[in-house]
């Protein structure tokens, strides 16, 4: 799993992103660092012709604009249409009936590969109580490994649950990653940018399990080592970005804390 953060820098993916206009710059900028080649649309006019040529798919809900529901559709049936790995990043769905408005098609009328979400996200499209303000998770520290895997189940798709603890799952193998820190809350897109070089990693993998814990892994572990020597925020949000382009298989062997605790 490791060799694909070699592979990334290979292929040199390009990964198609509509995504929140917030943190659209960063999810650009992390996905160049990894390796990978962004490009941003908020065009109907295009959807087709760049998703065919597209290796990734990610849409993002972040900044909630109904108008663009249509865009999101056409791009995921897009998406399904050439057999583009795609992800979903449902943020902040319990926080309005929009957003689960939104949510809810998206996941009725496109299939996706991945959804990817914090803690609070994931237990909402499970039909679990969440604690949360705005876009932020209060559950953080919460083992849901098994709704996890009920969504994931459910949804038929790889699930990434972000957290103190970070959960990604296909139904019946699970993936726990304890690097991080807790600096990561503390920049705004982070989790956006976790979504990006998932998506960076979809298209090197034929585990698309695989794929979403190396993705969610860099992002963790580089925080973690961005964070060794208690930078003040921004400094370390420079660093971030110094660790996921310098990010590589020596380092993944020596720091990365993860493992594989079920099979059913």
């Amino acid at each position: 799993m490791y060799s694909l953060i070699e592979k990334v820098k290979e292929i040199n993916p390009l990964v198609l992103h509509y995504t929140n206009n917030v943190t659209i710059t960063d999810c650009a900028n992390i996905t160049l660092a990894i390796g990978a080649s962004p490009l941003m649309s908020f065009s109907y006019e295009e959807v087709e012709e760049i998703v065919s040529v597209a290796s990734s798919v990610v849409i993002n809900i972040g900044t909630m604009n109904s108008n663009l529901l249509d865009l999101y559709l056409l791009a995921g049936k897009a998406a399904n249409k050439y057999n583009k790995p795609i992800i979903l990043d449902p943020v902040g769905v319990f926080a309005t009936k929009a957003r689960r408005d939104i949510t809810n098609r998206l996941l009725n009328e496109v299939k996706f590969d991945v959804v990817k979400g914090n803690i609070s996200e994931i237990k909402y499209i499970g039909g679990f109580d969440v604690r949360g303000k705005g876009v932020d998770s209060f559950d953080d520290g919460e083992d849901i490994s098994d709704i996890a895997m009920r969504v994931a189940r459910k949804l038929e798709c790889v699930v990434v649950a972000t957290g103190k603890v970070d959960i990604i799952t296909d139904g019946q193998e699970i993936f726990k990653i304890n690097n991080g820190s807790i600096k990561l809350k503390r920049v705004t897109g982070t989790g956006c940018m976790t979504t990006s070089l998932i998506a960076s990693f979809m298209p090197c993998s034929e585990s698309i399990l695989h794929a979403a814990a190396i993705g969610t892994l860099v992002m963790s572990l580089s925080g973690e080592l961005a964070d060794r020597d208690n930078p003040n925020i921004g400094t370390f949000k420079v660093k971030l970005f110094d660790e996921v382009n310098d990010m590589n298989i020596n380092k993944l062997e020596e720091y990365a804390n993860i493992e594989k605790v079920s099979k059913v």
